[in-house]
């Protein structure tokens, strides 16, 4: 179950690259502070409202990224195309004796367009449907609202952190 967690997360990251073409309208120099390669670093979630889920993943995410392993990297390119690269499937999770995670060597690789506007990411979901994601860029920071990506089990107040590398 936790696996599938860590997959349903994977799916999420994934899913803000990918997405339909708007069109003409959209505007790449105001995607400007988007563009680069983004790594997800960290899972923030209220310690006291949380599901054990959720916290877990928090817990995996971060023991990954103190690894220095990236198991998700979202590419942004000022062309509205990017990818996504993750290696979720393929992490292998040990509790029995402890906490521990290999870091994956193996990785699939995902390609689209997408949109970005007023701090909203636009994307098609796998069974069609648009979806915006409220993102806020600070710096080399990016922090993507959990509730946006409207992830069956994951319906809880967070958020997720990316960095640009």
């Amino acid at each position: 179950m936790k696996k599938t967690y860590l997959t349903i997360l994977t799916t999420a990251f994934l899913a803000i690259s990918c997405s339909s073409d708007k069109g003409n309208g959209s505007d790449i120099d105001a995607t400007a502070n988007i563009v680069g390669a983004w790594e997800a670093t960290e899972l923030r979630v209220d310690e006291n409202t949380a599901s054990d889920n959720a916290i877990f993943a928090r817990e995996a995410l971060a023991y990954l990224t103190d690894q220095n392993c990236t198991i998700i990297t979202l590419q942004f390119n000022a062309d509205l195309t990017a990818s996504a690269t993750n290696s979720t499937d393929y992490l292998e999770i040990d509790t029995t004796s402890g906490f521990d995670i290999p870091c994956p060597t193996t990785f699939e690789t995902e390609t689209s367009t997408y949109t970005y506007e007023n701090n909203m990411v636009s994307f098609v979901n796998v069974n069609g449907e648009v979806v915006e994601v409220n993102v806020t860029i600070n710096g080399d920071t990016m922090l993507v609202d959990a509730e946006d990506l409207q992830i069956p089990e994951f319906d809880e107040e967070g958020q997720l952190v990316f960095q640009r590398r």
